[in-house]
């Protein structure tokens, strides 16, 4: 094990195991510097937590002292003043002991909360201002991980790791100097058994450490397969398709392998402790037999070397932590790192200085030579980081890995089954291409295309969840970039195809939109979305819990919900993707009455499912591949005979014939 010459401008740990591999972790001054800067602002917690471990430390020297004054000097003259004080002394130097090492467990505690408080604000704030191509290209299970196992391996560091590592310094050189001063011969002999220490931590330690390893690699991977089969959409998906027993079994499998790996580990750790502790009696033995040669010879006390048996004890529990403290400290630093990375993360969307605050606006829509494209930059995203015994490294739950993916291209890159290139999508990194439009205040606008075409990116340029790559979107003649992303928000309003719903009741869900709304007004925009009397139904009717993402309610009592919470929240500008494709007729007509009232003197901005809605559109435009191909009304648009009268014919005659 070796600490330092890690390279340019850094340190450098590493541990080489049984099996020859190499762990390093690079720690540079830098990280160091900023990790010290989050504990600035608890220096003097710091300050007192030192010298209560110095305290500590001290009165753990004085025992050995007490026991060998005993034995030396009190019985032997029979001195039973001195004998009351010693035996008063060995009670109360562990009571102030433990009452010292409670009062810095706080300050510890206090520190190291502090810090990760701190620590884990600062990361979801950060998580909170960055762009929805962000999300998209993370994975969900990468982003809890950075704020709780990674913020915990920080805490580590904090409360326990560093610490203990002061604790552990502090003790073996006040534990050394005071056996030094005793006697320097058998302070060298007890010294002498530390390679055996390291020894055994390199080869029996390695060895733990794989087997552990190996442990949590096959512990993620069971519990991806509960988080996967669990969940309501897995659970409801084993009991369709009849796959109970299969799941069961393959759940034994992989829980029949963490058994084997736990039961190895308990041996192994057993051999481990068993051999330090041999290793420890050895070194007791060691000094018994050189100190009782040097009693017999009249050169020390018999208290000498017991008072150093019980500093050998002392002595090699702390020596045996510092051996792996540089890789222990190391990797405590690693989760600064990983948490740091994500804060360091540029913001794409990201607020000027001067920005301004829309106050009242008319709700006039300006799409100006406007491109989009879904590149990612990868400065933008987290890099890949391999955490054994983590769910984000289970590529495929089900499978077990992703061996048989490649079975299904062919030689030239296609998908043998569809004859398609491999990477084919209808999501072009080129999502839109020179889009110009206006909207005036109070108009309605359908967006009608094939799927695929843009128009759910188009929508989502409007509240600003992305910037265009090229031109420009202007609201009341402020482009979007110019103005406060609260402010944007407040004047915008949005009902998407999947309706999102907190694990709460109805009415948390709703006063989301404005959370100072009255009970009065959330019935109001119930009633004017038709699902206030089916609310009313309900046994605990607005305290209603929905369950895992609505998962209680059907498909149009969520999207009435939905309308009813934007309606609430009353914003000049609407944009609306209509999900009324897939519900059955009396949910349709009930929320196309609610839409119907909630766009009324609003701009409205719809994605169009529906004849009722491009009938009723001031302006329709037509898009296709990215870019607005045809524009105007209904009939306009007939006249033309182009791609709208073509996707009229397909997908709208057939709702006119309906009854």
């Amino acid at each position: 094990m070796l600490f330092g010459g890690g390279g340019r401008g850094g340190w450098g740990s590493y541990w080489r195991g049984a099996d020859e591999e190499e762990l390093q972790v690079n720690m540079t001054w830098p990280l160091l510097r900023r990790v010290l800067a989050y504990a600035q602002p608890y220096r003097w917690q710091i300050v007192w937590m030192l010298v209560l471990i110095l305290l500590t430390t001290g009165l753990g020297l004085l025992t050995p002292l007490i026991i060998r004054d005993l034995i030396d000097y009190t019985l032997p003259e029979a001195d039973v003043e001195r004998l009351n004080g010693l035996a008063v002394l060995l009670v109360l130097i562990p009571v102030v002991s433990g009452g010292l090492r409670v009062v810095q467990r706080k300050i510890n505690s206090t520190v190291g909360e502090g810090v990760i408080y701190d620590l884990r604000v600062s990361l979801y704030t950060h998580l909170q201002k960055m762009s929805l191509r962000f999300f998209t290209n993370t994975k969900t299970g990468e982003l809890m991980s950075r704020l709780n196992n990674d913020v915990v391996g920080a805490q580590t560091a904090i409360s326990n790791t560093v610490v203990e590592i002061i604790t552990n310094v502090v003790t073996v050189v006040a534990t050394l100097a005071v056996m030094l001063a005793m006697e320097w011969r058998l302070t060298i002999l007890g010294v002498a058994v530390l390679p055996l220490f390291i020894f055994i931590a390199r080869r029996l330690g390695s060895r733990l450490r794989d087997i552990a390893r190996e442990q949590m690699d096959h512990n993620a991977r069971m519990n991806a397969m509960m988080n996967e089969t669990l969940n309501i959409s897995g659970a409801l998906l084993v009991k369709l398709f009849g796959r109970r027993s299969n799941e069961v079994e393959r759940f034994r499998e992989r829980a029949a392998l963490v058994r084997d790996n736990g039961v190895e580990r308990a041996v192994v750790g057993s051999q481990f402790f068993v051999l330090v502790g041999l290793v420890g009696a050895m070194g007791t033995a060691l000094v018994f037999w050189m100190g009782g040669h040097l009693v017999i010879q009249g050169v020390f006390t018999d208290g000498t070397i017991v008072a150093f048996a019980a500093y050998l004890t002392q002595l090699y529990g702390p020596l045996q932590a510092l051996t792996n403290a540089p890789v222990a400290f190391a990797q405590s630093m690693v989760s600064f790192e990983r948490v740091f990375e994500v804060i360091d993360l540029p913001l794409e969307i990201e607020e000027k200085s001067d920005a301004v605050a829309l106050k009242e606006i008319h709700g006039q829509v300006v799409f100006d030579a406007v491109d989009f494209n879904y590149q990612v930059d990868p400065s933008l995203l987290l890099k890949d980081v391999v955490r054994h015994g983590r769910m984000d490294n289970v590529g495929a739950v089900l499978s077990g890995d992703d061996a048989r993916r490649p079975e299904r291209e062919g030689a030239n890159g296609k998908d043998e089954r569809s004859n398609r290139p491999s990477n084919y999508s209808q999501a072009r990194d080129q999502a839109l291409t020179d889009v110009s439009f206006t909207i005036e205040p109070g108009q309605l606008v359908a967006l009608v295309g094939p799927s695929g075409a843009g128009k759910t990116t188009l929508t989502y340029l409007i509240p600003r969840l992305y910037d265009p790559t090229e031109g420009r979107i202007l609201i009341d003649g402020y482009d979007l970039r110019d103005v406060m992303l609260d402010s944007l928000a407040d004047h915008i309003g949005m009902v998407t195809q999947e309706t999102y719903l907190f694990h709460d009741t109805i009415r948390t869900n709703l006063l989301y939109a404005r959370l100072d709304a009255t009970d009065a007004e959330v019935e109001a925009a119930c009633r004017a979305a038709n699902i206030h009397d089916f609310i009313m139904g309900l046994s605990n009717g607005y305290d209603t819990v929905v369950g895992e993402r609505g998962y209680r309610l059907s498909g149009g009592e969520k999207q009435r919900i939905a309308i009813a919470r934007v309606i609430l929240k009353d914003p000049r500008i609407l944009v609306l993707d209509e999900a009324t494709s897939h519900l059955d007729s009396q949910s349709e007509a009930l929320i196309q009455e609610a839409l119907r009232t909630v766009q009324q003197g609003r701009t409205t901005i719809a994605i169009a499912h529906r004849l009722s809605t491009i009938l009723a559109a001031d302006l329709i435009l037509v898009m296709d591949r990215g870019q607005v191909v045809e524009r105007g009304t209904h009939d306009e648009l007939l006249a033309l005979d182009g791609l709208y009268a073509q996707l009229y014919q397909t997908q709208f005659t057939r709702e006119q014939a309906l009854p």
